[in-house]
């Protein structure tokens, strides 16, 4: 009699409350589709716009996306619970009478994209819970996706980055000062950024104080935070991806994406290159791969980029986004996406790590650390509420 192999049972979960939504469902089903269906059982979990969950047999078919109302009704909304331990997804709302619909899940593996799922909320969620998951913990998730706090970590670290200035809804209010202030610290160009999107939403380059008035407008549109930078003028974008831990990670190739505009904007990244590319993401737009670079720039890009990825305590599959000073030839860390378009798997196959690997890699990593914190202490034995008196009904300081 043979073995029976139990697999493990692996959530791909995607979509959710962000301006990312889209590019989320994309990711995430070719994650799905690319996964070792002989080493995991994975259920496809859509998350609609107002969060909701949904599992069913469409769930996983991209094509079924042209018509969410439609796929709704085919599909399952289910709810996380952890029943004794174990955690499951079920139907919602219960049925008093009959069989609910039920599915224990081992790992979440969440192909999430911007605020609300990127930054540290739904991990939190998901580490309330009491499921492993994969890719950053919380800390390092909201870290990666607050830009200012991101550049103030990293200059701990020694990480070259540019500076910048934080303005928020109060210096918005007084526009003309606030205008002022950019043109007395920076002058022109700059570049005007909501300080925790990513896919290039709501950011501009502004080179007039016109221009610069449309893109606070705009930047403010998504974020309640902005930030504004120098715009290198004779820029070139470099990005490299790193797998790993905060002990222990590894570089992918580089590459140069190409643009149309000052910066890689969103319809650069996924609108453009959708048409007759089959829903490719982002590993259908215009890139060198590898990134025309000296050896020893290259070597200097993949370092940086693992000592950025350590400092900001990742794990998985992050894409970290470089900028050169092409008159300086001076290397700038731009930004972190700790859950990267496509999970950057287009950057690990030309150094001889498939897709599929990557994706087993990032679930390996996930459940290590998973064992890591089971052996840290997190609860004492004694409990203060057995104590005879707690000093009356005022209470007592502690």
């Amino acid at each position: 009699m043979e073995d029976v192999i139990m697999k493990t049972r692996v959530a791909m979960m995607f979509g959710g409350k962000s301006v990312e939504h889209e590019v989320s469902v994309i990711s995430g089903i070719q994650a799905y589709m690319s996964m070792d269906t002989d080493k995991y059982d994975v259920i496809p979990v859509y998350m609609t716009k107002n969060n909701e969950m949904y599992i069913g047999d469409s769930i996983g078919d991209i094509e079924s996306y042209k018509n969410i109302d439609e796929l709704l009704k085919k599909s399952q909304r289910v709810i996380m619970i952890n029943e004794d331990g174990r955690v499951k997804l079920v139907q919602y709302p219960v049925k008093k009478l009959g069989k609910n619909v039920e599915v224990g899940i081992d790992v979440a593996f969440p192909v999430v994209h911007g605020t609300n799922v990127e930054d540290g909320g739904f991990q939190g969620y998901l580490k309330t819970m009491g499921i492993p998951f994969v890719g950053c913990d919380v800390t390092a998730s909201a870290i990666g996706m607050d830009k200012y706090i991101t550049k103030l970590v990293l200059k701990e670290s020694n990480v070259p980055v540019l500076d910048a200035r934080l303005y928020t809804l109060s210096d918005y209010a007084d526009m003309e000062s606030m205008m002022n202030d950019i043109e007395n610290v920076f002058g022109y160009p700059v570049i005007v950024k909501p300080v925790n999107l990513g896919s290039s939403v709501g950011i501009s380059v502004a080179k007039s104080r016109v221009e610069l008035a449309n893109s606070v407008d705009d930047a403010f549109r998504y974020a309640t935070k902005v930030l504004v930078e120098h715009a290198i003028t004779n820029l070139r974008e470099i990005n490299c991806s790193v797998l790993g831990d905060e002990n222990d990670a590894i570089a992918s190739e580089c590459e140069e994406p190409l643009h149309t505009k000052d910066i890689l904007s969103y319809e650069d990244k996924y609108v453009s290159n959708a048409k007759g590319s089959g829903s490719k993401g982002m590993a259908s737009v215009s890139r060198r791969i590898p990134a025309e670079l000296t050896p020893e720039k290259r070597e200097e890009v993949r370092e940086l980029a693992v000592r950025s990825f350590k400092a900001l305590g990742c794990n998985g599959v992050s894409r970290i986004d470089f900028m050169i000073d092409a008159d300086t030839d001076k290397l700038y860390f731009n930004e972190i996406n700790t859950i990267p378009g496509s999970l950057a798997f287009y950057l690990w196959e030309p150094v001889g790590v498939p897709y599929k690997e990557l994706l087993d890699r990032m679930i390996q990593l996930a459940l290590k650390r998973e064992r890591t914190e089971e052996s840290l202490t997190f609860t004492f034995d004694t409990n203060i509420l057995n104590q005879a008196s707690f000093g009356g009904s005022k209470g007592s300081k502690m």
